[in-house]
């Protein structure tokens, strides 16, 4: 049987830092391949292959933040990615978005192994709070990129990582616990997807879970071994800050869970697993796999990606905007479609009116012309009635007993100078 073959492309700083680092982890059956637009960083990785993208257009010494140049070096090299693209079963890109090389060319090397025929999963990390909202708007952007190319992405933010260090952790270390998040989620996905199991999960499902749903789609990685092993796991991921500490979990829509373990992986161990994992997740699709491993022999690990409800972050959003533009009431007005309507930049043409209308209306506008001391006459102006088109059948708008779609002059006998 043909061995599926696992690309790793870090693309950028932090990709290439992420690759450097499963290295060390011997993150196995998987081929790295480092991609920057700085020469200098390049040569630090321990990347099993490299390419200094764009070296004519850069040359060599990085975009400078622009995630236009790193989108134009991509695109200089974008045959060298395709060989490097090609005969890959599954193509990962793990690449820290906000900056130039990792946001701009990342869209442009899922594209290339999309040629290839490979299927492509996007692992990217957005900024810390603390790096501005120019960094985290062109992350943004990136990410919508990412995901019209890619068949899945999972995105992590960086902000979460401090629900992992204390005030004693290092710069250094903390990127270490990023890079290792990375690498476990790497390494999990890729068993799922690669190995044969018990019960499979192909990528069909990985997809149904994590497809376009970045901002509540997330995973967990979870190893344990010993006797009560099984609690370990759980344990473990229902306290996983990814998770935001069981709270997606409990809130998703649905939940694939590959477990593994040695030969000695009991069924009911299985069992007793998956019926926690139901229990906090009642209404979500779940989706199970398992397999054997002898390489995890007398441990059991679990990878877990869980998407949520992603209705339910729209209507904050929406409150969000309307916050934003100093509207307190617009919510409510849009959200319930029985208040009254919001106001359109497009008006409709006047309806038509019928003669006893108008000489209601011209009737009422005379006597109040009588009472007026200007003594001001008005007219009926010649003008071209217009059709009303596709609105021909449309019901009046009435708010308060008074017909909106009549100008307000009319419907108020005011008379015009």
């Amino acid at each position: 049987m043909k061995k599926t073959s696992i690309k790793v492309f870090g693309i950028g700083g932090a990709g290439c830092n992420a690759v450097s680092f499963m290295a060390r982890e011997e993150t196995a059956g998987t081929t790295r391949i480092a991609l920057n637009t700085d020469a200098q960083s390049l040569d630090a990785c321990t990347a099993t292959e490299k390419l200094c993208l764009g070296a004519k257009v850069t040359f060599g010494l990085g975009a400078g933040g622009d995630p236009d140049l790193g989108r134009a070096a991509a695109e200089v090299d974008l045959e060298q990615l395709r060989e490097l693209c090609a005969g890959a079963n599954i193509v990962f890109i793990i690449a820290g978005l906000g900056g130039g090389t990792g946001t701009g060319a990342s869209p442009i090397v899922a594209q290339a192994a999309k040629d290839a025929g490979a299927l492509v999963v996007g692992i990217v990390t957005t900024p810390f709070e603390f790096e501005g909202g120019r960094r985290e708007r062109q992350a943004q952007f990136g990410l919508k990129q990412l995901k019209a190319v890619a068949d899945a992405v999972i995105c992590l933010p960086n902000q979460n990582v401090f629900k992992l260090i204390d005030e004693k952790t290092t710069v250094l270390n903390t990127f270490d616990v990023t890079n290792r998040l990375l690498a476990q989620g790497i390494a999990g996905i890729s068993r799922l997807l690669a190995q044969t199991g018990l019960i499979n999960v192909d990528f069909a499902d990985l997809c149904s879970v994590a497809r376009n749903l970045h901002s509540t789609s997330s995973f967990a990685t979870a190893e344990a071994s010993g006797q009560d092993r099984v609690a370990q796991v759980l344990e473990k991921l229902f306290a996983h800050p990814m998770l935001d500490n069981g709270e997606l979990l409990e809130e998703s829509d649905a939940v694939l869970v590959s477990v593994a373990g040695g030969a000695d992986l009991t069924m009911v161990e299985v069992n007793q697993l998956m019926k926690e994992i139901n229990s906090r997740c009642e209404n979500a699709h779940v989706i199970f796999g398992a397999a054997i491993d002898d390489a995890l022999a007398n441990y059991l690990s679990v990878t877990l990606v869980a998407s949520g409800n992603s209705r339910r972050e729209e209507k904050p959003a929406l409150s969000k905007i309307n916050r934003a533009n100093g509207s307190a009431e617009s919510d409510a007005q849009l959200l319930d479609s029985s208040g009254p309507r919001a106001s359109s930049r497009i008006v409709a043409p006047a309806p038509e009116m019928s003669a006893e209308r108008k000489e209601q209306l011209l009737t009422k506008q005379s006597s109040r012309q009588k009472k007026s001391v200007s003594r001001m006459r008005q007219n009926e102006l010649p003008l071209e009635i217009i059709s009303k088109g596709r609105f021909e059948k449309s019901e009046p708008t009435i708010h308060r007993g008074e017909d909106l779609d009549l100008p307000t002059y009319i419907r108020r006998g005011i008379p015009l100078n």
